[in-house]
């Protein structure tokens, strides 16, 4: 048996207004994953604990099948894994976006104008980090660039507790309520704005009218992790495919290949049929593939409705449908689990907890739960509450 999740990144939402009050799944043309929700079963997962942060972080590892309750220490050691940085165990990280803040004279007065800078490249972006290395890291505290706006602080020695704020969260608000709670850290994100306002790469960027990298923000701090092998866990040797270092990461840590995809960027203009063909490539070596997309997720944080259709359409019709025409061919038995982690609704262009939708299609069952796959139909399905136990039903 051959086991594939397909996951959209925060794919699920909230009904819109100017779609007639439906959903971007419920008007989005995806015949393929409708064809194995109703084929198959479908319900609802409570990927995130009410008690918990609504991120990708706590999201992925459940729909991965580990508890966040034991596994969660933060979102930053787990990219920071997946960026080949060495973390201790005193260590702390910070994810570190770079972000575009409005030029107001006090800093607390400034509003997140962008989150990611614009997308800002991962060439221009990792030059900013280098800059930033130089003049505000030091023995103790050492900054690194990853990809795109995502970048890392690793702080040796530091073992305190911060109220941080994730940048995407407060798009077009006065950041001055969402400060950290430490000077030491807010010190540095209003030094990193007056060297990084006046860079060269910023003011080229302002003339081509794109958004400058201004500040650094952190945020999703932590410990590193230590997770159960996913083989030992399951009994099935595995691969992740991301663009994202937090996906990537956790799939090191249990153990799984991390496979990179020439052209992958997180976003819709992502390397869709790469990523279909390297999980299909995955599956010769390995019994289970985890396919993860970000790009719906980043649609719903920049209030693109349009956008958000366009990706889930791109998902199924050539993710899903390449895996699904690959499989069905091969003449062995498979699983394939498709579903977001949860859901970005374009109301509010940040994360929520509710629950999402999933469907599970198997080859060597008759399962018809006649229903196409979205957030209202899958109310009649079946109902996981304890996220990370939706894993064993997908494998068993």
């Amino acid at each position: 048996m051959k086991y594939v999740v397909i996951l959209g990144d925060g794919m699920a939402d909230w009904p819109v207004e100017e779609l007639g009050n439906k959903t971007p799944l419920q008007v989005a043309n995806k015949p393929y994953i409708d064809y194995l929700c109703k084929n198959g079963i479908t319900g609802l997962v409570k990927t995130v604990p009410d008690d918990m942060p609504p991120g990708s972080d706590v999201a992925n590892l459940s729909v991965m099948g580990y508890d966040p309750y034991l596994y969660y220490t933060g979102r930053s050691p787990l990219e920071a894994v997946s960026m080949g940085v060495d973390v201790l165990p005193d260590d702390t990280t910070f994810r570190t976006n770079l972000v575009t803040l409005s030029d107001e004279p006090d800093y607390k007065d400034k509003k997140m104008v962008d989150y990611s800078s614009g997308e800002i490249t991962t060439k221009e972006s990792r030059e900013l980090m280098k800059f930033v290395q130089k003049k505000l890291g030091d023995e103790i505290r050492s900054f690194y660039g990853g990809i795109s706006y995502r970048h890392l602080l690793l702080w040796h020695g530091l073992d305190m507790q911060f109220k941080l704020t994730p940048p995407h969260d407060i798009s077009g608000k006065v950041i001055g309520d969402y400060l950290p709670d430490s000077e030491i850290l807010l010190d540095l994100m209003k030094k990193s704005y007056e060297l990084l306002k006046d860079h060269p790469i910023n003011i080229d960027r302002i003339k081509r009218g794109l958004n400058p990298a201004n500040s650094i923000w952190m945020w999703g701090q932590g410990k590193k992790p230590a997770l159960t092998s996913f083989k030992e866990k399951y009994g099935v040797k595995g691969a992740v495919i991301s663009a994202v270092d937090l996906v990537k990461g956790i799939g090191i840590c249990a153990q799984m290949d991390s496979i990179d995809v020439e052209g992958a960027t997180g976003n819709i203009d992502t390397n869709f049929p790469g990523k279909a063909q390297a999980a299909i490539n995955a599956l010769k070596n390995n019994d289970f593939v985890y396919v993860h997309m970000e790009a719906p997720d980043e649609c719903g944080h920049h209030f693109e409705k349009e956008n958000k259709i366009k990706a889930i359409e791109l998902i199924d019709g050539i993710v899903v449908k390449t895996v699904y025409e690959y499989l069905k061919n091969s003449g062995e038995d498979f699983s394939i689990m498709v579903l977001p982690d949860h859901p970005t609704p374009l109301k509010i262009g940040t994360h929520t907890s509710d629950p999402v939708p999933f469907v599970i299609y198997r080859s060597n069952e008759k399962n018809k739960s006649g229903l196409p796959y979205n957030e209202e139909d899958a109310k009649n399905g079946e109902f996981v509450e304890i996220g990370h136990t939706l894993m064993n039903k997908f494998l068993s």
